[in-house]
Parts: structure tokens; C-alpha cells; sequence
């Protein structure tokens, strides 16, 4: 049966701020952090030598979101398995390149690129130096390369469960959503949290922005403002960086106002305001990947984590969800991987279930 949803498409054509975290310089490879030396495991086995590079996106490596997340999982390989780390900091997409390429001129034996936006430059790197290894997160089109490792999640999934909250939880059925960028991956997200709202409140209506950067919270900020005025109480942010000013909104709103967060457990940045967040293992498919070229099973195609797997889920900080609630996001997610709910990443997957009652910019 069709739902029907009272939609509010807010475009928004906001000027991008491509301001780097943490110390990114657009200049060179010099925008590194502190290269990690690995030592002898416990095992006794010295894998020092194996040097592994991470390139982030334009969000840097402290943007509390995925490239954190990436990086997070890159050290915990470094302290359980000796290898020595690194990572260059990306100010713009002009750096992508150049970043990779100074890994590779470094002889180093993985290079794990964080975001899809890097495909392009993962490509040209990888089919120009076949005899080094790559991964890249969030990205499938690199697939077809023997020495390229794609990481994809099956994010609609977390997503529909925070919608599914939102939903539940929303006192105005009024929620609202701010996406980094038009793209398929984003949309992923978007079409799944609104599945997830529709499931659980067919009359909620939804905002949508489109912030077109992952690197300005006051961007995020901006946005989410917007919405609160429009009468939101609930925001979900899928914007890297951005999407820190939309938690810095909600929380200086209060009165009942919150946000959802993403890729990890963002709650610790306002204990208050965070409902809840939208998680993907980012840090666990950095980490398996380097145990993978570690024991000699990396190879390419696409690797994807799901419900299932324990790849997405939605964040274990709970606090400020009712019982009623928590045990219905229980309920979902059993049906979600045995199959019974089907929840859509495309707007044709959207429509085959919900008609055609919204689309993202």
C-alpha cells in the first residue's frame, strides 16, 4: 500500500566552503599526520616495513565522521599488527591526486582512499601502477581492477532505521535531512532514511537539503536553521564535517530539537541533542583490509557490509530513546536481514514501494 508523504523539497544552492580540518595544506603531500611506526606483534612477527597510506577526503582526518572513522581503523592495524601508517590530508579534490601519488613515489604497499570522490584519482593511480594495492571506501566503480579493494556499505540500511526513529519519535511530524552531496551514494542514505520515516509515521513530512560540502559545519549549521524555522524537530545529517554544524543547531535550539548523526556514534558531541546516529563500520573495513594483505587474500571487486554482517547499525548509545522505540528498531532490523523489508537506495527502488512521493535534489 502507497504512503503518502507530505514533502518539502528545500533546494538549496549554497556556495561550498572547501576548508580543510586539522592542518591540510592544498600545496603537496606535506599535509600529513605523523607517520606511525609499526613495531613486533605479539606474535613476534615484525611488520614494520609494510607501510600503509590513507588519503582523505576534503573533510580531514578529525572531520568526527568517516574520515576519522577510517583513520581510527587504520591505527587500531598499526598497534594489533606492527605496520607503519600514515595519512595526507586532502583540502580540496585538486589534492587527490597528488596525495596518492606521494605514497606511491613513498614505495608504500596500501593505499586506502576515503570517499568516492577520490574514484577518479583511484583509477588513474591503480591502473597506472599495477603492482600496488588500493582500497577505496564507498565506492563500487572500481570494481573491475585486479589491484583495487572497493569497501561499500549498505548505508540505506542504518539509515532506514534512524528514519525509522525520526518517525516514531518526532513530536511536529516534521523531520528533516541534510545530505553533503548529490550523488548515488548520498542518495543511498537519503532514500533509506525516508523509507524508514514513512514506515513508521506515513504523515510525517520531510525537509531535504543539499549542502554540497563535506567540509563547512556552517554550512550545516545554516541548514539545519532553516529547517528548525520550518518547524523541524528532528534532523538526520549525512554530510561528513558539514553535518557538525547541524548537531551544533539542534543543540542550541534544545526545547525539544535533535539530531541524528552518522558513520559513527556522534552522541559524545552533544550528549543532549544526539537522538541517535546512522552507523557504518568504516573503521572495521580498513581494518580487515589490512589483515587481508597482511595474510595474503586481498584482492579486488566489491566488498560490501550490510545489517547483516554487522557492517551498518544503528549507534548503541540509546539514551534518549524511549523502550517502545528501541524495541521496534529491534523489530525492524530482524525483518531487515531476513529479507521481509526490503529497504530501498535509488528512487526507482522508492517508487516501487512508496509511489512517487519524493525525490532528492
Amino acid at each position: 500500500m502507497k504512503k503518502k508523504l507530505l514533502s518539502v523539497l528545500l533546494c538549496a544552492a549554497m556556495a561550498v566552503s572547501m576548508i580543510a580540518c586539522g592542518s591540510s595544506s592544498s600545496d603537496s603531500a606535506s599535509n600529513s599526520g605523523s607517520e606511525s611506526t609499526g613495531t613486533t606483534t605479539s606474535e613476534g612477527e615484525d611488520n614494520s616495513e609494510i607501510k600503509i597510506g590513507l588519503v582523505t577526503d576534503v573533510g580531514g582526518v578529525n572531520d568526527q565522521s568517516f574520515n576519522q572513522s577510517a583513520w581510527k581503523g587504520l591505527q587500531k592495524a598499526q598497534q594489533d599488527f606492527g605496520v607503519t601508517v600514515n595519512y595526507l590530508e586532502s583540502a580540496t579534490d585538486a589534492d587527490y591526486n597528488a596525495n596518492i601519488e606521494s605514497f606511491i613515489d613513498e614505495d608504500y604497499d596500501l593505499i586506502i582512499c576515503v570517499g568516492y570522490m577520490l574514484a577518479d584519482a583511484t583509477r588513474e593511480a591503480a591502473e597506472a601502477n599495477p603492482d600496488v594495492k588500493f582500497a577505496i571506501i564507498d565506492d563500487s566503480t572500481n570494481a573491475d581492477l585486479d589491484n583495487v579493494t572497493c569497501l561499500t556499505f549498505k548505508a540505506e540500511q542504518s539509515s532506514y532505521l534512524v528514519g525509522y526513529v525520526a518517525g516514531l519519535t518526532t513530536q511536529k511530524n516534521n523531520v528533516g535531512l541534510v545530505l553533503g552531496m548529490a550523488s548515488e551514494t548520498m542518495h543511498g542514505f537519503g532514500y533509506g532514511y525516508v523509507a524508514g520515516v514513512l514506515d513508521a509515521n506515513p504523515d510525517c513530512k520531510v525537509q531535504q537539503i543539499n549542502a554540497n560540502t563535506f567540509s563547512d559545519s556552517a554550512v550545516g549549521k545554516t541548514s539545519a536553521n532553516t529547517m528548525i524555522t520550518n518547524g523541524a524537530d528532528i534532523i538526520f545529517q549525512a554530510a561528513g564535517a558539514t553535518g557538525i554544524g547541524v548537531i551544533e543547531a539542534c543543540n542550541e535550539a534544545g526545547d525539544g530539537v535533535y539530531a541524528i548523526g552518522v558513520d559513527q556514534d556522534q552522541a559524545y558531541l552533544a550528549p543532549d541533542s544526539v537522538l541517535t546516529s546512522a552507523m557504518k563500520s568504516v573503521d572495521v573495513s580498513v581494518y580487515d583490509t589490512v589483515s587481508n594483505l597482511l595474510d595474503g587474500t586481498i584482492e579486488g571487486g566489491n566488498k560490501v557490509y550490510d545489517l547483516a554482517a554487522g557492517g551498518v547499525d544503528i549507534a548503541p548509545t540509546q539514551d534518549l530513546l524511549s523502550d517502545d522505540v528501541k524495541a521496534a528498531v529491534e523489530e525492524v532490523k530482524t525483518k531487515i536481514i531476513s529479507g521481509e523489508i526490503v529497504v530501498p537506495a535509488t528512487q526507482e527502488e522508492f517508487e516501487a514501494q512508496y509511489g512517487d512521493v519524493y525525490e532528492l535534489d
